[in-house]
């Protein structure tokens, strides 16, 4: 190829991710910038725009780069917006693929981080040669991207997959970024750990290594480490969030028959913490038809790699994507090209 470098970039709601990336899928480097660093949309893609060419330059790739492609929360394939997002700190919708395409000058595809993190898995992680999965992220939020025979899902607007807000807790559930109460990712995302934390311990008496915290500064990573030591409330809290989550992947199930759920993000790390319960209880609620037929499989690829890969293999398709008319892209997951 001519240019032979893509860049891939996966916002999170917390970090920004970025990296170089060949046609063969390897991250050449890689770097990262603080999502919520500024609260103007222009000053960000400003700093972004900024990092990223000093990372091509130390890569002699400055002239190199074919396209962009972009995983971002709640981002449609079909129209370049970053729309109804609930944990970025710019008011939407958000012309995204167009201001990074005017800010660099080639052509810039986004999608859905989950979606792009299920391209990823599906293209070089723990998803190759499964043709019917759902991606999972468990981050600051909770994403979903569904693999049907290959395919990755976008439904007729762009905005299929959004499985972090289905509603779990039908009466008195706690409010969602979304503004409804009682979304998955209210309770199974590292906020939603955190949350469950703080009412552990109003509710509880007894000790706990979470009690010597200040209640509201306590995070996932904080419960995480509680736990390992053994703490009681911090794996009771697991418990319960795996409990949920298991419940909900079992639900899933009956609506796409997936043979693999496919966890990413730092939540997905607990391992047995979070894994047990979840198995326990996604078996325990699974449509007859279904039971001991769905593995539980965690992301291969390495932290941010499943999202920024994914996102390079629409870098890969940006100058089409933006080029086709919307009635005519995101019907199919998107590859990086072998070489």
């Amino acid at each position: 190829m001519s240019k032979p470098y893509v860049i891939g970039i996966d916002m999170g709601g917390t970090n920004t991710v970025f990296g170089i990336v060949d046609a063969r899928g390897v991250v050449i480097a890689s770097n990262s910038i603080k999502t919520r660093t500024h609260n103007n949309i222009n000053d960000y893609i400003d700093e972004l725009h900024h990092e990223i060419n000093r990372l091509l330059e130390a890569n002699n790739a400055t002239d190199k780069i074919h396209g962009i492609g972009v995983g971002a929360p709640n981002a449609n394939y079909f129209t370049g917006y970053i729309e109804e997002n609930v944990n970025l700190p710019w008011p939407t919708p958000i012309p995204f693929a167009q201001m990074l395409s005017d800010k660099f000058g080639i052509p810039v595809a986004i999608t859905n981080d989950a979606n792009a993190a299920a391209i990823g898995e599906m293209t070089y992680g723990a998803a190759r040669g499964i043709k019917d999965f759902i991606m999972i992220t468990l981050g600051t939020g909770v994403g979903s991207g569904i693999v049907i025979n290959g395919q990755l899902v976008y439904g007729h607007d762009g905005n299929a997959g959004e499985l972090g807000h289905m509603i779990i807790k039908r009466h008195n559930g706690r409010l969602c970024g979304c503004g409804r109460t009682g979304c998955l990712e209210a309770y199974c995302s590292a906020t939603g750990v955190a949350r469950t934390a703080r009412e552990f311990l109003e509710i509880r008496t007894d000790n706990s290594i979470l009690r010597d915290l200040p209640i509201e500064n306590i995070t996932s990573k904080d419960v995480y480490d509680a736990a390992v030591a053994g703490d009681k409330i911090a794996r009771d809290i697991f418990e319960y969030t795996g409990t949920l989550l298991g419940e909900a992947l079992a639900d899933m199930t009956v609506f796409s028959s997936p043979s693999a759920f496919v966890l990413f993000g730092g939540l997905a790390k607990s391992g047995e913490l979070l894994l047990r319960p979840l198995r326990e209880a996604m078996e325990k609620n699974m449509f007859p038809a279904f039971k001991g037929k769905v593995k539980v499989l965690l992301s291969e690829l390495k932290e941010a790699d499943a999202a920024v890969l994914g996102a390079s293999a629409l870098g890969w398709e940006a100058k089409q994507a933006v080029m086709a008319p919307a009635a005519a892209v995101g019907t199919a997951a998107p590859a990086a090209p072998m070489a």
